[in-house]
């Protein structure tokens, strides 16, 4: 619910029956939104928010029906342009939108899908077999929401025209000129009325497309941003085994071909791809026609249940576990240093919740386990030495389980909400509510200490942490959990980890890491954000992680001072002051460098600091980039810094 919404209701309920009555509560008052009025009036009911996020989605939604085009087999190339003024053109060559009168709405087929809810091909399954947009309201509500949107269609050797001003037709269907191709370019631009801030992120937009040709193999999209002159083609014609290889890109492979799975039973099309590796996390991404399903549901289930099946069974047979060591093989073992992605496509799926992230259908589990245990029963009969590899690392993962358990009962226990029990360098706040209180995880223990005296020891607690703490990429949970500095992070923020997660035990609802702005600082924030994500991963989902931004400079003269954080604000500061004789710049490589007053004034105080949130828009994406950067493989991550050295900012060496 958004914040408008949310004052409507409160007024509502504050006003009881005799103000209700007073306000002539009748007949009259009730309101009807028409057409795309509605969106307009609650843009966050359609597209989640009005941020960066729902600023996103309005791309995701015209590219989805390019992507339904391909997956009716009419589409085999989108291109996504960022234009300058951040007006973004998405064209296919798919059979492009019907442009004849409705039948029933008595204009044009276009205008009827461009101004009017739940107006789409979709909704049989005559048109489209399967598609990911199945509420009808897509291309509409970004219509409704954008400044101006134009459509050409290229349909039956003629362009056809239409014009639209937030979501209102500017004239009838024109006809602009003759083609020999087909399909469809939609060229919008946000409303300025309904979004903050319009500043596409290209890297996200990459993401999310390199991800949809992942899953559509051969399909080709290209993405060309002319604001930095950035492009991207994806083409993959290995499909989800591509995906998966890509993933695991800085890890060492268990076996080097990935295995594939593609079948169809009973109208649902599973395609699945997996690999294990050399480390000792669980990478499992599943998707329902196109849909990252990130709470998993049926199909996910089907798969665990007919992995761990198959495994176990497996591990009996051949008896890698001897009779007398009292060992239980669980799911988690079967799946450890697994890579995999499932991606199911079905006609009518049955999404719990709005946000489609968790399928219902109870059909799908059965379907999909039944495929996945034929199928990899019988690869492990034809590559047995595979097979033994993937069953000696589950036996390993099971025995390591068990010598992390008492480890693991001992850090939870010590998260329980007992002051006594907390570790000795936190320097916990007064308040009891995580709502209002958050914790700074700061580099060195001086740091630590001008932390401490500069806080507001009402809402801020502060925890210190020395040296650079293990990189838990490379390191089995039972190491993990035996490192002191992590030990300590888990105990104070209270949450437990992996299965044992819980958001409700949390002690602070802002997670704020401080580290110096040099070299060694950007490795020790990336090592506790590789922690964090692999272990509390929905802490980034819920919005919970902040990196804290100190300044780089502080210019003085005279009695006035500023805090910078670029070299540009430096040069900007400097011109402003004069320059020349009597301005004095400091460079801050330590945040041990500023006093508690200072850091309290730049860095702490949440009225004057800045914060960078940390989110997860594509969690695929952002496990490629831990992998690659924390990973054994050193070959990836030179490519990587490679390919990214020219957008850093500041570099301290």
């Amino acid at each position: 619910m958004d914040l408008e919404m949310a004052k409507e209701k409160k007024d509502i309920l504050q006003a009881g029956p005799a103000t209700l009555k007073g306000h002539h509560y009748d007949a009259a008052t009730i309101q009807v939104l028409k057409g795309l009025e509605a969106v307009r009036r609650r843009p966050s009911m359609y597209i989640g928010d009005t941020s960066t996020r729902g600023l996103h989605h309005l791309v995701y939604e015209v590219v989805d029906n390019s992507v339904d085009e391909a997956l009716a087999g009419y589409c085999t190339k989108i291109s996504v342009t960022i234009h300058l003024d951040n007006s973004v053109t998405v064209e296919d060559n798919g059979r492009g939108i019907p442009v004849d009168m409705h039948p029933t709405q008595k204009k044009s087929a276009l205008e009827v899908v461009m101004t009017m809810l739940h107006a789409g091909g979709k909704f049989d399954h005559q048109t489209y077999k399967v598609s990911g947009g199945l509420h009808g309201v897509g291309v509409s509500v970004v219509n409704a929401l954008s400044e101006f949107c134009e459509v050409e269609v290229y349909r039956d050797g003629k362009i056809h025209y239409q014009k639209y001003e937030r979501g209102n037709a500017k004239g009838e269907v024109k006809e602009t000129g003759k083609t020999n191709k087909t399909g469809t370019k939609t060229d919008f631009k946000p409303d300025q009325e309904i979004f903050p801030k319009i500043d596409f992120n290209f890297d996200v937009v990459s993401a999310r497309l390199r991800e949809l040709a992942f899953l559509n193999k051969g399909l080709e999209i290209t993405i060309l941003d002319e604001r930095s002159k950035k492009s991207h083609n994806f083409k993959y014609d290995g499909g989800l085994a591509e995906f998966v290889k890509y993933l695991n890109e800085g890890k060492e492979p268990l076996h080097p071909k990935v295995i594939y799975i593609h079948k169809e039973k009973e109208k649902v099309d599973v395609e699945m791809a997996l690999q294990y590796n050399d480390t000792y996390v669980e990478n499992i991404f599943s998707y329902v026609n196109n849909i990252n399903t990130i709470e998993g549901g049926t199909h996910l289930v089907g798969f665990k249940t007919a992995l761990t099946r198959t495994i176990n069974n497996y591990i009996q047979k051949t008896g890698l576990i001897k009779n007398g060591e009292g060992l239980s093989l669980q799911g988690e073992d079967t799946r450890e240093g697994l890579t995999a992605v499932l991606s199911v496509k079905i006609p009518d799926p049955q999404f719990e919740g709005q946000t489609k992230t968790k399928l219902g259908n109870s059909e799908v589990k059965g379907i999909v386990e039944q495929i996945t245990g034929e199928n990899l029963i019988g690869y492990f009969e034809e590559n047995p030495g595979i097979a033994r590899r993937i069953a000696e690392k589950t036996v390993l993962a099971a025995r390591s389980r068990e010598a992390a358990r008492k480890a693991k009962e001992l850090t939870r226990r010590k998260s329980a909400l007992d002051s006594a029990s907390l570790p000795g360098k936190l320097a916990d706040c007064s308040l009891d509510d995580p709502r209002l209180c958050e914790i700074f995880i700061v580099e060195g223990d001086s740091a630590g200490g001008s932390a401490k005296q500069g806080r507001d020891r009402k809402f801020q607690a502060i925890l210190p942490v020395k040296g650079k703490i293990l990189n838990v990429e490379k390191a089995r949970l039972d190491k993990v959990l035996s490192n002191e500095e992590i030990r300590t992070m888990i105990t104070a923020l209270g949450t437990g980890i992996k299965e044992d997660f819980s958001l409700e035990e949390a002690r602070y609802h802002k997670v704020i890491i401080m580290t110096d702005a040099d070299v060694d600082g950007s490795h020790i924030r990336t090592l506790i954000l590789t922690f964090l994500y692999r272990y509390m991963k929905e802490l980034f989902e819920q919005g919970m992680i902040y990196i804290a931004q100190p300044p780089l400079y502080r210019v003085k003269k005279g009695n006035t001072e500023k805090y910078v954080y670029s070299d540009a604000e430096k040069e900007q500061a400097l011109k402003q002051m004069g320059g020349g004789d009597g301005v004095n710049v400091q460079r801050y490589k330590g945040l041990g460098e500023m006093n508690p007053e200072q850091l309290w004034k730049t860095t702490m105080d949440p009225e004057t600091r800045t914060l960078l949130q940390v989110t997860l828009e594509d969690a695929a994406e952002a496990d490629h980039i831990f992998s690659i950067l924390m990973g054994e493989q050193v070959e990836p991550r030179r490519k990587f810094i490679e390919e990214n050295a020219k957008y850093v900012k500041n570099l301290d060496v």
